[in-house]
């Protein structure tokens, strides 16, 4: 969901480095993670692998003996909640028979009379189905289930929370707001609508949602979210707004012209209908975009220094000193808005080496320059195995972070190069129904992870060898 400032030349075989590991940081702020590293003779020497190397002295700041220290943190788009209520399950039918909801069972079910135990028994389907990842057939016994009981707050917060999930923030408001209406004392309805609210980029709602429910309830997550609302607030309070066809701008006036704006929005209209045209579909709602410095972008965002621009629901830029959209910022742009898409045809539900590859592939960028490296990268089988791939590169350090996004390209170069475009999303549609990402890869390309590692090492090798 977000664009990085590569320094991969330097550290891509950070991956294969053991855990104990010299730093060096020059003083134009880089960093070079390396296996040893000593000051002899106004130079600093320092090895990698079986490698060695030296640089002057005068453009080192200082050496760190020392392993990696703690990894910066970020928070997520949206941190899953589930909801503390539950529904007990009906005690006189089984719903789930043999790994799956008994159709059969919730056909009798339907006839029942009893509003109470027929709510309960397909809130049980829905909440099954959702932890399998079938997210739609469980949105099905949600609706089935508030039939029969309207004004069930445990239904309702459960649904919307899915809802807010699958980056459908704006439909589970209205869900929300009757479930506080319903049970104003409930810290959970409280809490969604909070969430229903930020995600929709209400965020003086959302402030008031979060107050309200930690006033019921402790709880550190939404403590968290609640600071991270108030800084944006706080920031955007006197920023103009601008809209148009499928985007909102917010920026603030003062330091970015009206003729920028223009040519941002204006980028950004080209890149959504040109992504249209690709994708073959379009994100439902209207996407908001905020034009940072850069100094209240780290502010704001509290993300790592690497990151170069952000989406977590919507799109958040720093774009200090440009009075036009170059090159580079309109690939940013680019960048950013193709996990806009990515999350409308997966619902949300895409592992993020998916994610960071395909934007990185559509911006379009390749990893034909760390090729070599890459290729020894997988030969020495040093390479971060795909599973720990995806979850966000936000608690990434710099180093690690790097190799996550080149190693990501790699990956999707080689499903679209092998495969063909259209396969990549064939993967994201499986994904948007519900299967897990090896599932995904097997109906689609019949690779599992393990499998995919060795295609995509046999890949570089004959493309730019070991």
């Amino acid at each position: 969901m977000r664009s990085v400032r590569l320094y991969v030349i330097l550290i891509l075989l950070a991956a294969a480095l053991p855990s104990q590991a010299d730093i060096i940081i020059l003083k134009n702020g880089k960093r070079l993670v390396v296996d040893s590293a000593r000051e002899r003779n106004g130079r600093v020497e320092y090895e990698i692998g079986d490698n060695s190397y030296a640089i002057s002295i005068t453009l080192v700041d200082r050496i760190e003996k020392s392993a990696e220290g703690p990894q910066p943190t970020a928070l997520k788009t949206y941190v899953p909640f589930t909801p503390t209520e539950t529904l007990p399950a009906p005690k006189d039918v089984k719903i789930i028979r043999d790994g799956k909801v008994d159709t059969d069972a919730l056909g009798i079910v339907d006839r029942w009379t009893d509003d109470a135990r027929a709510t309960a028994a397909f809130f049980q389907a829905a909440r099954f189905e959702q932890d399998q990842g079938n997210r739609d057939r469980a949105i099905t016994y949600y609706q089935h289930a508030l039939l029969r009981t309207p004004d069930s707050t445990t239904v309702i917060d459960h649904y919307a929370s899915l809802l807010i999930q699958m980056g459908r923030g704006k439909e589970a408001i209205p869900l929300a707001e009757h479930a506080v209406r319903a049970a104003p004392i409930s810290a959970d309805s409280w809490t969604v609508l909070g969430y229903a609210y930020f995600s929709a980029d209400q965020n003086a709602d959302a402030i008031q949602a979060w107050k309200k429910s930690l006033q019921l309830r402790k709880d550190e997550t939404v403590e968290r979210y609640l600071a991270k609302a108030q800084r944006e607030a706080s920031e955007e309070a006197e920023y103009e707004k601008r809209e148009s066809p499928h985007f909102t701008l917010k920026y603030e006036g003062h330091r970015v012209a009206e003729e920028m704006s223009t040519a941002v929005l204006k980028n950004l209209e080209e890149q959504y209908d040109d992504l249209g045209n690709l994708f073959g579909t379009r994100p439902s709602e209207r996407i908001s975009v905020v034009l940072y410095t850069d100094e209240a972008f780290a502010d704001v965002t509290q993300s790592p220094s690497w990151t170069g621009a952000i989406n977590q629901g919507k799109i958040q830029v720093p774009i200090s000193g440009l009075r036009e959209v170059t090159p580079e910022l309109s690939r940013i742009l680019r960048h950013e808005l193709t996990h806009s898409f990515i999350n409308q045809i997966s619902k949300g539900h895409c592992p993020q080496w998916l994610q960071e590859g395909i934007a990185q592939l559509l911006e379009p960028r390749s990893a034909k320059p760390y090729g070599k490296m890459l290729a020894k990268l997988y030969a020495d089988q040093h390479q971060i195995p795909m599973n720990e791939l995806e979850n966000s590169f936000l608690d990434l350090d710099q180093e690690k972070a790097s190799v996550a996004y080149v190693q990501s390209l790699a990956v999707t170069e080689y499903i679209s190069d092998t495969f063909g475009m259209a396969y990549l999303r064939m993967i994201l549609e499986r994904l948007g129904e519900g299967a897990s990402t090896e599932s995904a890869l097997r109906s689609v390309i019949h690779s599992s992870y393990g499998r995919l590692e060795v295609e995509v090492a046999d890949y570089l090798k004959s493309r730019y060898g070991a």
